[in-house]
């Protein structure tokens, strides 16, 4: 199976560096990094340099490499701003979720890829029955964090757990996207796709499941977003013709 992370903490070409070299050495196929709005347009400058650094090492698993903003302004009006102006700019929108206004106002906007961690400081997973139905209809992913489990301890961890199963339930019964990431800030915090499923196969997920969220989730939205200015609305896409087409 290839595994997808789509939620590595991008901040500066060394750092970026070593977190794909890592990540890659303990499995991962497609990896995801993500910036603030700002460090986005630095990043896009060494790009390319990252790219072809990383391929003279001759890397066995990593496929691709994607990039992306990540968005944690908590006031939904400049959330819808950001995404405004970097949807055609950046292939990848995620949104830092908790707070019941950003996670409702992400779940509705359609230009969003990924509500993440919509549990962030609070007493409850963040979703119910209405925000799953609408997580569904927009197609909006939510994400769970791995690092919320391996950075956290005691009481504090029990909750993350809990949030994690409440979210599961309403993923099994309204079938929203859900992918799994790790989050990763630096090497220290890369853990391989096997031991990160074997943890959720604990709180529940099947493989099937499991196989979703690492795999055919993150790859609908990556292929989407290759094509996004292609569809006019949901469902209805510009069909280019063809060399000896009507």
């Amino acid at each position: 199976m290839i595994y997808y992370d789509l939620n590595l903490k991008g901040s500066n070409y060394q750092n970026d560096y070593n977190l794909i070299k890592q990540a890659n050495e303990f499995g991962w196929n497609y990896l995801n990094l993500l910036y603030s709005p700002n460090d986005y347009v630095n990043a896009i400058e060494y790009k390319d340099k990252l790219i072809n650094d990383l391929q003279s090492l001759d890397l066995k698993n990593t496929t691709e490499i994607g990039m992306g903003i990540y968005i944690t302004d908590s006031n939904p009006n400049e959330i819808r701003k950001i995404v405004t102006k970097y949807r055609n700019k950046v292939d990848f929108i995620s949104v830092l979720g908790g707070k019941n206004e950003v996670n409702r106002s992400v779940l509705e906007n359609r230009q969003i890829d990924v509500l993440s961690r919509p549990y962030y400081r609070r007493k409850d997973s963040g979703i119910n029955h209405v925000l799953a139905k609408e997580a569904l209809k927009n197609q909006v992913a939510i994400e769970l964090s791995f690092k919320d489990v391996l950075t956290n301890f005691l009481s504090y961890r029990a909750k993350i757990l809990s949030h994690f199963r409440d979210i599961i339930l309403l993923y099994r019964k309204f079938k929203f996207p859900l992918i799994i990431s790790t989050s990763s800030e630096n090497i220290f915090d890369i853990r391989s796709p096997r031991d990160i499923s074997s943890f959720f196969k604990i709180l529940g997920l099947t493989d099937t499941e499991l196989e979703e969220s690492f795999n055919t989730t993150p790859k609908k939205i990556i292929e989407f977003n290759k094509h996004r200015d292609e569809y006019i609305f949901e469902g209805v896409k510009i069909v280019k013709k063809g060399k000896g087409g009507l």
